[in-house]
């Protein structure tokens, strides 16, 4: 009887210690931060994920400081540009806007949701803690499938400008542009082509961050934050990390193996075959400045000047475009249009910073005394 007794209570202890694991990894699921409205959002490539304890008690306190925006507000008009104002405010005293992006982003949304409750607004911005003015810019080309659900994405950042570049349309994309007091539109007859697209956008637009996504591929607005924050915290270019979506080195194509190269002989491995080849990526005013904006025209140049001359650049979150990419007949198959481009366009870098840095860039010649003793001492 004693022995059935003892039995018992430990099947008993067993079964509450494993519902209390399951209990504890659906609320670190819910509460992580990484899931919203049923999907996941883009893996960020940096910082750790907070615990669900202190990452509840965090969504707690910002819900709370945004309803509490609301209430101080004196004036009738409660909106998005006040919300921002707020939190900004809030972040800073709070230092909120210290903490890694996933922390912030899960801040910024409960802040956002408080506000919007208590001022009985429906789709207010994501509010962030930007010290500097954001441009986002969108180059399109017969896109107006797509174009309206990517604008959507971006109205709801704090922006300053929209900039929308349609190059070579014969479509509606320039009717389905929202007439909204942050976009500007410039349209081309001609076809421009991307990289050209963005360089002209560069060239307009004010801010202090330029964010550059193109119109065939809806980016959620979460998942484009990452990038301001980063250039806002000091960055010079956020490029998106593909690398979680690329196949081992002896299946990769051309295009992957020279953006990998082109880093590794500018002295930063750590960058692997991210590039501002990929979108969406940004830069900062800095950025511009020192490389130029005719360089843009040709993304892997302009990412070699800014690394040669000192710039700062980061991966900060991956997001998935190439299952996205809109396939065409110039971007498909073996060899095609746009990967002999872009072969082309790295061999120019590389030939660009040659010109300053010497045919052997960074890497020195050793003789054959000094490589007989490299190799024996392996």
């Amino acid at each position: 009887m004693v022995m059935v007794t003892r039995q018992t209570m430990k099947h008993r202890r067993k079964r509450r210690s494993g519902s209390l694991t399951r209990l504890r990894g659906a609320a670190s699921r819910r509460t992580s931060g990484f899931i919203r409205k049923g999907r996941r959002l883009a893996r960020p490539s940096t910082g750790k994920r907070y615990a669900s304890a202190p990452l509840q008690h965090l969504k707690a306190k910002a819900w709370a400081a945004g309803v509490r925006a609301v209430a101080a507000q004196d004036r009738a008009e409660k909106g998005s540009p006040h919300m921002q104002d707020c939190f900004q405010a809030w972040a800073q005293a709070e230092r909120v806007d210290q903490l890694p992006f996933t922390a912030l982003l899960t801040a910024s949304l409960a802040y956002r949701r408080g506000y919007a409750h208590a001022a009985g607004l429906s789709k207010p911005w994501i509010p962030l803690p930007l010290k500097g003015r954001a441009s986002a810019i969108v180059t399109a080309s017969n896109e107006e499938k797509t174009l309206p659900a990517v604008l959507a994405e971006l109205r709801k950042l704090p922006l300053h400008e929209i900039i929308v570049v349609l190059n070579g349309c014969n479509d509606a994309s320039f009717a389905v542009v929202d007439r909204d007091p942050r976009i500007t539109r410039l349209s081309f007859p001609e076809r421009l082509g991307h990289d050209v697209g963005r360089a002209i956008g560069a060239a307009v637009a004010t801010g202090d961050i330029l964010l550059f996504t193109d119109g065939d591929m809806c980016v959620a607005a979460e998942d484009l934050a990452a990038f301001l924050i980063a250039i806002d915290r000091g960055e010079d270019l956020a490029l998106n990390d593909l690398t979680p979506h690329l196949p081992p080195f002896s299946q990769q194509d051309e295009v992957t193996r020279c953006k990998a190269f082109l880093n590794l002989a500018l002295g930063h491995p750590e960058l692997k075959a991210n590039s501002l080849t990929a979108v969406p990526n940004a830069l900062s005013r800095r950025a511009v400045r020192t490389v130029g904006i005719t360089a843009l025209v040709v993304p892997p140049k302009a990412q070699a000047l800014a690394l040669v001359r000192g710039l700062k650049a980061v991966a900060p979150i991956s997001v998935d475009v190439i299952r996205k990419n809109r396939l065409r007949t110039s971007n498909s198959g073996a060899g095609n249009a746009v990967a002999q481009m872009i072969v082309g366009d790295h061999l120019e870098a590389l030939g660009e910073v040659m010109k300053t840095e010497g045919v052997r860039l960074r890497f020195s010649t050793l003789g054959r005394s000094e490589l007989a003793k490299v190799r024996n001492a392996r």
